[in-house]
């Protein structure tokens, strides 16, 4: 199964997570050619490309986000951490940050300069789907199976706000 896609900045390019632990880069034309990369050792739930189109990062059940260099098609390096599948992951509008939501309850900011965790939100009472960045970058959205919308500051890692109105597990 096909768990996430996203379009290239330019939309010359599409991105495809999926289950069977591969990312495809995808053409849109009718040709349709594509390239598989190949890395992850379980499922891929996430992919998303860097505001200049240059990298993707991709989050999965083998606890990692990897980044990839579009450029060379080639690994670049991984963001390791979590102890629990991570669901998504995603760039920072500068590219200097990166933000990962995991099924063992925490949300992540990442330096991606240093490649390390700089901040660890852990409020969500239950693991979390979704994070991302507003387009400013300076707040983050993230959501969980514990049916909330929270928004995070990313300057102070203040919690902004924590929207209580689901009634089931709020997804990407």
């Amino acid at each position: 199964a096909v768990t996430c896609v996203d379009f290239s900045p330019r939309g010359d390019l599409v991105a495809s997570a999926s289950v069977d632990s591969t990312v495809r880069l995808w053409e849109p034309n009718v040709r349709g050619k594509c390239h598989t990369l190949r890395l992850h050792q379980h499922a891929v739930r996430s992919v998303c490309f860097s505001t200049d189109g240059t990298q993707i990062m991709t989050a999965s059940d083998d606890k990692s986000c990897k980044v990839w260099s579009l450029k060379s098609q080639r690994f670049a390096y991984s963001l390791s951490g979590h102890i629990n599948w991570v669901r998504s992951a995603q760039f920072s509008p500068d590219r200097r940050l990166a933000v990962t939501a995991s099924d063992d309850k925490t949300v992540r900011i990442w330096d991606l300069t240093s490649k390390s965790t700089i901040h660890t939100f852990y409020e969500h009472a239950g693991p979390v789907i979704s994070a991302q960045f507003h387009p400013m970058g300076t707040v983050v959205a993230t959501t969980g199976e514990d049916r909330t919308i929270k928004l995070w500051d990313v300057r102070n890692y203040k919690l902004l706000q924590n929207y209580q109105a689901h009634a089931s597990t709020v997804n990407d």
